[in-house]
């Protein structure tokens, strides 16, 4: 019966996925608001057909461009996150060669970035600045890899390079720039606790192969995830990439410490749940 429901979401994910990948295509060439926008609709549905309930505190702002500064957990954060709100993703370059999942990064506009040649990261750290004072909501995985779940890994202030970058003319549009952090966990499946021996099951993470652990997760049921959206700080209030780092990885390991702690779960008032 598990693997009869995994089959069945895996066939449902395939079908809803694949006809509307030429559409955000088409999308990205004739109007970048609704390309940005799309990804957002998308994903409520693959959510929804994931089984992944999404308990959200916070919301992105809508009407200035954002960096957001998030833990990683598992593949799952993509969609949750997206579920969220209008965003795009910061992702190692090597992401952009896997069969399929590059496809839909590139569609959903994702940066890809070569951590290990410096002319490269460079080159991404423009790319993501420009993409910020066109709108855009980027998301940066500041761990620079995905945890257990149980865990906030120390940021990396390296990553935080294309928010920060020296030079007066950068300076010159940071007042234009926001910054929030956003703290996920995953928290219950099938309705019941998932504990620190549980959560490391729905993480992804070390040398496990995505496609076998896709396969095992959604053989277990349907899952809790909760996201906290942390206020917008005006880019011009950090002197400089480890002051930032500094000071997103303070408030997401506190938010995560709240979200993990049974009697400060998000669920009444200000909880917004989807799913």
């Amino acid at each position: 019966m598990r693997e009869l429901r995994a089959l069945v979401i895996l066939i449902g994910f395939f079908l809803f996925t694949v006809p509307l990948m030429p559409l955000q295509l088409a999308l990205r060439y004739v109007n970048t608001d609704w390309a940005r926008r799309f990804p957002h609709w998308y994903h409520r549905h693959v959510c929804r057909l994931l089984g992944i309930r999404i308990h959200q505190q916070g919301e992105i702002a809508e009407d200035r461009p954002v960096l957001l500064i998030a833990n990683h957990i598992s593949w799952l954060d993509i969609s949750v996150l997206s579920a969220v709100g209008p965003v795009s993703f910061v992702a190692k370059s090597e992401v952009g060669t896997w069969p399929f999942i590059s496809w839909l990064a590139k569609l959903q506009g994702s940066v890809f970035v070569e951590r290990r040649q410096r002319m490269n990261t460079h080159t991404s750290a423009s790319e993501i600045m420009n993409r910020l004072r066109e709108g855009d909501h980027i998301v940066i995985f500041a761990e620079g890899t995905s945890s257990d779940g149980n865990r906030v890994l120390p940021f990396r202030t390296s990553l935080f390079a294309a928010a920060k970058p020296r030079g007066e003319e950068a300076k010159n549009h940071e007042d234009s720039i926001y910054v929030q952090t956003l703290a996920i966990a995953y928290t219950r499946q099938q309705g019941l606790p998932l504990g620190r021996r549980g959560r490391p099951s729905v993480a992804w993470y070390g040398d496990m192969e995505i496609a076998g652990h896709a396969w095992e997760l959604l053989k277990r049921g349907p899952l809790d995830a909760h996201v906290c959206v942390g206020a917008p700080v005006n880019l011009r209030e950090f002197d400089n990439r480890k002051a930032l780092a500094a000071f997103a990885e303070k408030q997401i390991r506190s938010d995560v410490a709240d979200i993990l702690h049974p009697r400060k779960l998000p669920g009444s008032p200000g909880a917004v749940d989807s799913g």
